[in-house]
């Protein structure tokens, strides 16, 4: 659970709670993107605000290409199965801090286990959805705007006893 004035802190509470930390800059970070055809255009709005908030674009070939056509700079990365290093060896190797993977049908989602498992394993935020991923990004986006000294992007799990403020408050 997250909780905050409004929905871009509350879902950034939420989700480090759930152990999906989110971070709020991506300055030296690497944001991960694979997307089913029917979801590139929506996309495309996203890509352009990691880049704003400072993090180099991975995206497979086709997502690379897509985003290449509308200006919007990418690298390249390989699937597993078109050989090594491929994103999974990426995620490994602590390359990779921000994941949106959509699919469609059986054999892209059975392709994507192995991306799924390796995020969990390393404790990398991953977002199946378009919304979920529009959702995170504006969390970020939120937190990042937010002084670097206010506890107001916290999860309550951050938080030491001797840390919470219990002064009265004027209603």
């Amino acid at each position: 659970m997250g909780v905050a004035a409004g929905f871009p802190v509350a879902f950034f509470k939420a989700q480090a709670a759930a152990g999906n930390t989110l971070p709020t800059t991506g300055l030296g970070k690497r944001a991960f993107i694979s997307v089913r055809d029917g979801d590139k255009s929506g996309m495309v709005e996203l890509a352009r605000r990691l880049v704003g908030l400072e993090f180099e674009v991975l995206a497979t070939a086709g997502t690379h290409a897509y985003l290449a056509e509308r200006g919007i700079a990418s690298t390249p990365v390989k699937k597993v199965k078109e050989g090594r290093p491929s994103i999974v060896d990426r995620i490994k190797d602590g390359d990779v801090h921000f994941v949106i993977n959509t699919t469609d049908g059986k054999r892209e989602v059975s392709d994507s286990s192995s991306i799924r498992r390796e995020t969990l394993m390393k404790a990398v935020p991953y977002f199946t959805t378009m919304t979920g991923a529009r959702a995170g990004i504006m969390a970020m986006e939120r937190c990042a705007a937010a002084r670097p000294e206010s506890p107001r992007c916290r999860s309550t799990t951050a938080w030491s006893p001797g840390s919470v403020d219990r002064s009265p408050r004027v209603l």
